[in-house]
């Protein structure tokens, strides 16, 4: 009797410890993945408050590396400080209480593919060696992720790992490419699925640049599914042809300087660049919350 009994006391015990760790376990995923990937439901300025942009002010100094697309989000930074004040300026070493943004700071490399697949990964590194007071390293894409395959990703996502295992106090941001107009079965989509897919399997911060601009700011219609490219240009008819540009169409029903504001966008429309800005605001605000 003495011996059942304390084979059911083990077994109650073991299973509450495996609940315990579940839940635990379950708990941390939710949290750690909090705001991991910043996407089109990450473009509300209103779910951001000043405190929490303050403390990403305080705590981050990021450095950036791209080419004109990547553009978008720098330009769309910048408009936002004209549009809505100083609680969003940045600069190159954060003076006078602005976010410390260092824009293109790297030597050998543009951006991901530029000059070649691997160049930014090295430059990266010799930029982290001079600068230890970086913390977010975040590089984009051109045009490149449209004609990788699957190993070309894969190497990608092998650098940015290796480089987080070396620099395991700097949070490295991975990034989807630009649409193309190419639609969800092509080449483009596959490859930004893969590194999406990469990212949510190992809780890594992506900022999904093509997914922010498959998207109105009412974030009804996937506009990547109509054959959108990085113009904003779609096809609104069915019939194989962009024939619309859905950031034209919201802006001239949405007040300028009210619901979105004027500023460069390399290759595209400032909505877009609009979008890219709130999404990036998103991104240093949840960054800021993990260190």
């Amino acid at each position: 009797m003495k011996s059942l009994l304390h084979v059911l006391l083990y077994a109650l015990s073991f299973l509450f410890l495996s609940f315990f760790f579940q839940c635990s376990s379950s708990t941390d995923a939710g949290s750690s993945g909090s705001g991991k990937t910043i996407d089109h439901t990450n473009i509300n300025l209103e779910d951001i408050s000043s405190n929490e942009i303050e403390n990403a002010k305080q705590k981050l100094h990021i450095a950036y590396g791209h080419t004109s697309h990547g553009s978008q989000i720098v330009d769309g930074m910048s408009g936002l400080v004209m549009f809505k004040g100083d609680l969003y300026a940045f600069n190159n070493g954060g003076s006078n209480g602005a976010l410390d943004f260092r824009d293109k700071p790297f030597s050998g490399a543009s951006d991901l593919g530029n000059p070649n697949r691997t160049a930014w990964a090295e430059a990266t590194r010799i930029y982290l060696n001079n600068h230890n007071d970086i913390n977010v390293i975040i590089w984009s894409w051109c045009g490149q992720v449209s004609n990788a395959n699957e190993d070309s990703i894969k190497l990608y996502l092998d650098l940015m790992t290796q480089l987080e295992e070396e620099y395991p106090s700097v949070v490295f941001v991975y990034m989807t490419g630009h649409l193309d107009g190419s639609g969800e079965e092509e080449n483009l989509n596959q490859r930004n699925e893969q590194i999406r897919k990469y990212c949510r399997d190992n809780n890594k911060f992506l900022y999904d640049f093509a997914d922010i601009e498959s998207y109105d700011p009412d974030g009804e219609t996937n506009y990547m599914l109509l054959y959108a490219n990085d113009a904003c240009e779609y096809d609104s008819d069915g019939n194989d042809s962009r024939d619309a540009n859905w950031a034209e169409d919201w802006r001239d029903v949405h007040e300028e300087n009210v619901d979105w504001y004027m500023c460069g966008s390399q290759h595209s429309d400032a909505l877009n660049a609009n979008q890219k800005a709130y999404a990036a605001w998103a991104l240093w605000v949840a960054i800021a919350k993990r260190l």
